[in-house]
């Protein structure tokens, strides 16, 4: 149970208790680390008294950070806060949301990179450290492969169980997903090989509720900061960094991989003689995108590096989305 300090501790409790039965579970966690930041600001400041001025709303907007579609959907969700308290008598400043700016700019794995990030990779030595991930030296190997190859997610790729892998078929079930909207994922044969031979040597085999990534624990998976961190060794034996990184810029990291199966997936297929118009839907539908402005962002790369599929999809997107700046 989340307990907070400030002068709306009883407020804040009653408005998180509220998100949890009406959003999904990623969004109440969400929601709940923001609460917990604004109540830690209001309890830094000193705020004595309910009925919340705009220099103390203004100074809270100021903490945040991330880019600005990040920023401004902290301050959506904080004014709904705030509008509830007013309809308590409560009197607040209710800060406006900043316009959105989409200049994100993906980190784009190079070919030698992903080389030396697999050789580094299924080297990875045992940590004789006591802790329960005792076999991610060998899992993280197969982590990689299966968000490399399938464009899966950290999230997705670590919550799934023998019984939504059909070795058969070739397919997995995505249960756990971005959004909670269940997908199929089909795989390249020699994924599915790969997958195989280790789900073997796991002993997971026949095992329908074991994680394809257990701890110790068969029924307990691999936590997402746990494989980040073991990637950021990997990235750092490998000697992958951005130079010059700028503000917008990710960096390499493991959602990094996702956008290069995107990237190499679009390039694929024109390369096949594809046309682009019939790519971008079928790919917005396998990496569970909920519309086609997802899937563009998941398509930015640099120019310098691949300027003829930068091209090809500048001409595709300047028909499809015009350049706009748009409030939240």
């Amino acid at each position: 149970m989340i307990k907070f300090s400030s002068i709306l501790k009883d407020e804040l409790t009653s408005f998180l208790a509220l998100r949890k039965v009406s959003n999904s579970e990623s969004s109440y966690k969400s929601d709940k680390a923001l609460l917990q930041n604004f109540d830690g600001y209001l309890c830094a400041i000193s705020c004595t008294d309910k009925n919340l001025t705009e220099k103390q709303l203004s100074g809270w907007v100021h903490t945040l950070f991330g880019n600005s579609l990040t920023v401004a959907n902290k301050i959506s969700a904080i004014k709904i806060f705030l509008n509830q308290l007013s309809s308590y008598g409560i009197q607040c400043y209710i800060p406006p949301v900043p316009k959105i700016y989409d200049n994100y700019i993906p980190y784009i794995f190079s070919d030698t990179e992903l080389g030396s990030i697999f050789h580094c990779v299924d080297n990875l030595k045992k940590s004789y450290k006591v802790h329960k991930n005792t076999l991610i030296h060998v899992e993280l190997s197969m982590i990689l492969r299966l968000m490399y190859g399938c464009g899966l997610r950290i999230g997705e790729t670590l919550s799934l169980k023998m019984v939504d892998v059909d070795l058969v078929s070739e397919v997995l079930t995505l249960k756990c997903t971005k959004g909670n909207k269940q997908r199929i994922v089909p795989m390249h044969p020699s994924l599915s090989i790969i997958l195989e031979h280790y789900c073997m040597a796991m002993g997971i085999v026949g095992c329908p509720e074991s994680y394809l990534f257990p701890t110790k624990d068969i029924l307990e998976p691999v936590s997402q900061s746990n494989a980040s961190d073991k990637f950021a060794i990997i990235l750092e034996q490998a000697e992958i960094f951005l130079r010059g990184r700028k503000k917008h810029q990710r960096g390499p990291c493991l959602h990094c991989l996702r956008h290069v199966f995107a990237f190499k997936a679009f390039s694929n297929a024109e390369k096949n003689g594809k046309r682009i118009d019939d790519i971008i839907p079928y790919l917005s539908i396998y990496l569970g995108h909920e519309s086609l402005r997802e899937t563009e962002k998941y398509l930015k790369f640099s120019s310098e590096l691949f300027p003829d599929a930068m091209k090809l999809f500048e001409q595709y997107t300047s028909q499809v989305f015009p350049e706009v700046n748009y409030d939240e």
